[in-house]
């Protein structure tokens, strides 16, 4: 739990709303490498994200960072949570923390599932994803050096970087060896995309890292949890969110295809195309994207797996792990482009 007095000494001596009032703090949320809570003090209402006391050291970096992207989102159209206060002296509550805006609304990852009404009404769901795909076009058009987010990432060479220092990361925990990333890996060695146009990216986006206000239509209230956003290609955003998007959305199957229903949802090519409409970008070579997106989560979850131990959820990840990276392969071979 954190130190709400000390929280509270910081706040009044940063000048934010509610001096003199008492603070409230509810645990919303956490792990090993962030903790979420809600802060009430008198009629206003916070969140504050902070690494828990055994994270990395370097995590504090990195909230700071993702710090500086919330910051950068502010006047932007793009959903997000808004920029309160952020600290990085670690002498007042142990970490780097900030403090974001209270979204009041709903994530599909509170109980895996949808909430009224499109937990039975199918014909509401088309505009989740749509809203969804949205999220990342609007992302995607962040001018993100007039928001001074230069040296956020390494844009030169993202595409050349992304072969060599997943390939690496691999056999620093390889464990097995992996039918198709030798195929994989060989294809995207040798083929590029169509364009590349730098821009600012979420890294790890999905259903699981957006809210949505209550109620229909539906309206995404915020892009949630930036650990992994820099900038590079955009576009990857796109393919890591329909990587595994089923091709009839109006099957049965659909409905476990995801940690989600994701019946009733738009068609993977309608997905693209909204995507297209409002980011301005072409997707003719999204196939490079999927490959790459495949093979990488291949690679990230095979992590996972391998430091398992008896951890049931982890464990899981040694079949899924193949069926993904056998994926990335049969789709590079089908694939004939070259750029």
């Amino acid at each position: 739990m954190i130190d709400i007095e000390r929280l509270a000494d910081w706040m009044d001596g940063t000048g934010l709303p509610g001096k003199g009032e008492p603070i409230e703090a509810r645990f919303l949320s956490g792990g090993t490498q962030n903790e979420i809570y809600e802060i009430s003090r008198g009629e206003e209402r916070c969140v504050i994200r902070i690494p828990p006391a055994a994270a990395p050291a370097d995590r504090d970096k990195g909230i700071l960072r993702e710090w500086r992207i919330i910051e950068a989102l502010d006047g932007t159209d793009v959903p997000h949570t808004s920029a309160i206060a952020a600290c990085d002296d670690t002498s007042v509550l142990g970490r780097a923390f900030y403090l974001m805006g209270f979204v009041d609304g709903w994530s599909p990852m509170d109980h895996k599932r949808w909430t009224a009404p499109f937990t039975e009404d199918l014909s509401l769901r088309p505009q989740l994803g749509y809203q969804l795909a949205e999220g990342i076009a609007l992302l995607s058009k962040v001018d993100w050096r007039a928001k001074g987010l230069e040296d956020l990432g390494r844009p030169e060479g993202f595409h050349e970087r992304q072969v060599g220092r997943w390939t690496s990361f691999f056999e620093g925990i390889k464990g097995r060896e992996l039918d198709g990333m030798d195929t994989a890996t060989r294809w995207l060695q040798e083929n590029r995309p169509i364009d590349y146009i730098p821009g600012l990216m979420h890294g790890d986006y999905q259903f699981a890292n957006v809210m949505f206000r209550d109620g229909a239509p539906a309206r995404m209230a915020a892009i949630v949890d930036w650990e992994m956003g820099t900038v590079g290609d955009p576009k990857l955003d796109l393919a890591w969110m329909l990587q595994g998007w089923p091709e009839d959305t109006a099957a049965e199957s659909a409905s476990t295809a995801s940690y989600v229903d994701l019946r009733g949802m738009p068609s993977r090519n309608q997905m693209m195309q909204h995507y297209a409409d409002v980011s301005g970008r072409q997707v003719d070579d999204l196939d490079y994207y999927l490959v790459l997106a495949k093979w990488k989560l291949a690679i990230v979850l095979e992590r996972g797996y391998q430091r398992a131990g008896d951890d049931h959820k982890l464990q899981a990840f040694g079949s899924i792990v193949p069926d993904l990276m056998r994926s990335a392969a049969d789709l590079a071979e089908s694939t004939d482009y070259r750029s």
